[in-house]
């Protein structure tokens, strides 16, 4: 018997069928908005994680402390991730990819916003903690549930010699999303009062997010169901395989995978999270002058990745990634500095990094696909997709605040040199195109 989804999905790919086949740029306008919206979804969880949760669920213990737990929380939606590709692979070969997106969708958006509902910790006491936890989780599963292809499929679509440049458009929807949660925090935190803030106005954000993910829905189902994306599902350049037997196959390929972007991914969040935490507990600076120069590295972030594509074209994305690599080694040493600098410091600290993390960020994925065997590509590329933010991004907030309160700032650029070895060793490893 055919399941009643399915029967759907079939009928929307036999709709788009009358059309024109998508082309890589069709493709790239659902990739973006698609990254746009889960990206948006996580950075207004991040932001709030820094300058709302630990006064609003931990005021029983310091700033300091609360912060560190609030990371700690924030670390759960990263581990969360390989667990919900495990469920939503299942789901996506009974189903079908459109009813896999509209449940992740709405699954993503529906945590998200939950949280503005939640009472704070002064209400109903470690409730609130528990459901902040729950929420969180829940972000990370049904994040995973969003993977769609679309990204492998652009990268195998794209035009010869043109490969880094459309590796780099999923990339921009990360940039996008923080310029976007950025300059809406930013907007509430300096037009409204403390308590007006820390009683409604943090809470806007997380409203807007479930909006975002109702747009994305419809912009990516537009693309699962044209019949070029169907034909390389169907011949299994793009179907979801089972997740063990694609670890026993294809597990040394993801576990390098996972790590060759580690110093990209670490950066991604020591120059968002992490820095924002920092300035918020030790200096007097108000969290909204802040969130605008983060805005506006986002913007230097956004070029960057656009550079990353054209340059990895011409030189080649293992070596854009190597020389990358080894430029965050270097940035590693002055960045404390820099942090530690003032006003005039932050902004060289957060230009700087935000064009390094462009530069490596743009390409360290997106081209994963043509590294595995056909048969286990899609499903490869997603737990790939998962590790990688695991290892490098989900910690980085926890243990960059950890060490720079215990050992000072130079031990927060100490992990991030640590990120930038261990993507050497595993482009030395690998055998990603050069």
């Amino acid at each position: 018997m055919i399941h009643p989804t399915a029967t759907a999905e079939r009928d929307a790919r036999l709709i788009n069928a009358r059309h024109e086949d998508v082309n890589p740029n069709d493709i790239a306008v659902g990739v973006v908005i698609g990254r746009t919206s889960e990206s948006f979804d996580f950075f207004v969880y991040a932001i709030a994680s820094v300058i709302v949760f630990p006064k609003l669920f931990f005021p029983f213990v310091d700033p300091l402390m609360g912060t560190l737990y609030s990371f700690a929380i924030f670390a759960l939606g990263f581990i969360a991730r390989p667990i919900g590709t495990m469920i939503f692979t299942v789901v996506d070969r009974i189903y079908g990819k459109g009813v896999k997106l509209t449940i992740a969708l709405f699954g993503l958006g529906t945590s998200t916003v939950a949280v503005a509902f939640i009472p704070g910790y002064e209400t109903i006491g470690v409730a609130s903690i528990w459901a902040l936890t729950l929420f969180r989780i829940g972000q990370g599963l049904f994040l995973a549930g969003t993977w769609d292809g679309l990204a492998s499929l652009l990268a195998l679509n794209a035009p010869e010699k043109r490969g880094g440049w459309y590796a780099m458009v999923p990339q921009l929807g990360a940039p996008i999303g923080l310029l976007v949660a950025s300059a809406l925090f930013a907007f509430f935190v300096g037009n409204l009062g403390a308590e007006d803030f820390y009683d409604w106005g943090w809470r806007y954000p997380f409203y807007v997010a479930f909006a975002i993910n109702v747009v994305a829905l419809f912009a990516r189902l537009r693309i699962v169901s044209t019949p070029e994306y169907t034909h390389l599902f169907e011949t299994r350049e793009l179907q979801p395989s089972p997740v063990f037997d694609t670890l026993r196959s294809q597990g040394a390929a993801i576990i390098l995978g996972g790590f060759a972007p580690l110093a990209s991914f670490a950066l991604f969040h020591m120059v968002t999270v992490f820095p924002l935490s920092y300035v918020f507990l030790y200096t007097d600076e108000g969290p909204a002058r802040f969130l605008i120069i983060e805005g506006v590295g986002a913007v230097f972030g956004i070029a960057s990745v656009v550079l990353s594509g054209y340059l990895a074209d011409r030189l080649g994305r293992r070596t854009l990634l190597a020389g990358s690599a080894v430029a965050i080694a270097a940035f590693s040493g002055f960045a404390p500095q820099l942090l530690d600098a003032g006003p005039a410091g932050e902004t060289v600290f957060m230009i700087t990094g935000f064009i390094l993390l462009g530069l490596s960020f743009g390409q360290s994925s997106g081209a994963l696909a043509s590294h595995f065997q056909k048969g286990y590509r899609y499903t490869a590329s997603a737990l790939t997709s998962d590790l990688a933010w695991l290892f490098g991004a989900g910690f980085a907030p926890l243990a960059g605040l950890l060490l720079a309160a215990n050992f000072g700032l130079i031990a927060a650029g100490g992990y991030l040199l640590s990120g930038a070895v261990v993507t050497l060793l595993a482009l030395y490893f690998s055998r990603w195109e050069k």
